[in-house]
């Protein structure tokens, strides 16, 4: 949530928020971190597991994910971009994942297992360590503004998630293993024209377009030897382990990626500003090892990394409004009980 890592969304995905929050233990509201970017920090959600909230292209709408009250997990939620008009816009069946709406406002994307049945599917045997599942009933799905007439654009075998409008509307990113690996591919807007981006063994997800639609940013394993031994046997089980991941970029007429991080470190989560000159990112690069994920900001020209948040504990799935004066991402900050993870807007300051 993307699944994520989601990552998943996820995001990528979500449980990627639950696992990652530094030491669990709530904040209380109102302190001062000394984030010199963010100005007027605002939370929008009040309880349970809310993340990878993303605007509309006007910037007065977000679309999240998010389980709560009744919810056994997620489904999709949009609300406007100061909290109000929170509403369902998923059918609560299923797990659902990694939403975003079209540029014109007139339709949405995203995953669900809905067609695999309507409960939630089982959580992985965590007796291997920390592992993410991918189901393979995901697949995704474009539905009207608020949910109404669902159309399949995938249905491929297996894992199909992590899905984006390109800013002018005309093509989606997503990520799949059709391939038998898990890799980036573009179609368009009624699942036709699938074109397949990436081709190295690991996990590449997570991906969003830059603003002028020229270059993609992503998430990436790039595993060898053991492993990607590891990395192989758990994919043929729908699972991956969240681990080592680095940011990649590419520019679409060329088609190579460009590595930006090589810390060893679980960077993933990546977005463009508006200008193009700098990627957001989430990472534990300060301690790999550790449960705290910070956002930094990489400079594409002089290759410096800034850190942007300094809370102690999860914060991370920013994105930029188009006209890049507000920033919204998700945080374990001020959480009234041990993993709660909500979405929080900022004014941007340079």
């Amino acid at each position: 949530m993307h699944l994520i890592i989601v990552f998943m969304s996820m995001l990528l995905f979500f449980p990627a928020a639950e696992a990652a929050s530094g030491s669990g233990a709530p904040q209380p509201a109102g302190i001062d971190f000394g984030e010199a970017h963010l100005k007027n920090i605002k939370q929008l959600t009040f309880g349970g597991q809310n993340a990878e909230a993303y605007f509309s292209r006007d910037g007065r709408e977000l679309i999240f994910q998010s389980t709560r009250d009744t919810l056994a997990c997620d489904a999709i939620f949009r609300m406007n971009a100061d909290g109000t008009n929170t509403r369902q816009v998923s059918s609560g069946k299923g797990a659902t994942t990694c939403a975003f709406i079209a540029p014109d406002n007139r339709s949405i994307v995203y995953a669900s297992t809905h067609l695999g049945g309507e409960a939630c599917p089982p959580k992985p045997d965590y007796s291997r360590g920390y592992v993410w599942p991918l189901y393979d009933s995901y697949d995704i799905f474009k539905a009207g503004p608020e949910g109404g007439d669902v159309q399949r654009l995938t249905e491929t075998p297996g894992y199909d998630a992590e899905a984006v409008f390109s800013p002018n509307g005309d093509k989606i990113l997503f990520t799949s293993v059709r391939s038998g690996d898990l890799e980036l591919y573009l179609m368009n807007p009624d699942g036709s024209g699938v074109e397949q981006l990436t081709a190295m063994p690991g996990y590449d997800g997570g991906g969003f377009f830059s603003l002028d639609g020229k270059w993609i940013v992503w998430r990436a394993s790039r595993p060898t030897g053991k492993a990607l031994r590891d990395y192989q046997t758990l994919l043929a089980q729908d699972l991956i382990r969240p681990g080592n991941l680095e940011i990649f970029i590419m520019n679409l007429a060329d088609r190579e990626p460009i590595q930006l991080t090589d810390n060893g470190a679980a960077n993933f989560a990546p977005y463009w500003h508006p200008d193009g000159k700098y990627v957001i990112f989430a990472s534990n690069m300060e301690n790999p090892k550790g449960r705290n994920f910070d956002l930094f900001l990489f400079h594409l020209e002089t290759r410096k990394v800034e850190r942007v948040t300094n809370y102690p504990g999860f914060d991370s799935f920013p994105m930029f409004s188009h006209d890049g004066k507000k920033l919204v991402f998700a945080s374990n900050r001020n959480g009234k009980v041990r993993g709660e993870t909500n979405v929080f807007i900022a004014d941007w300051v340079w």
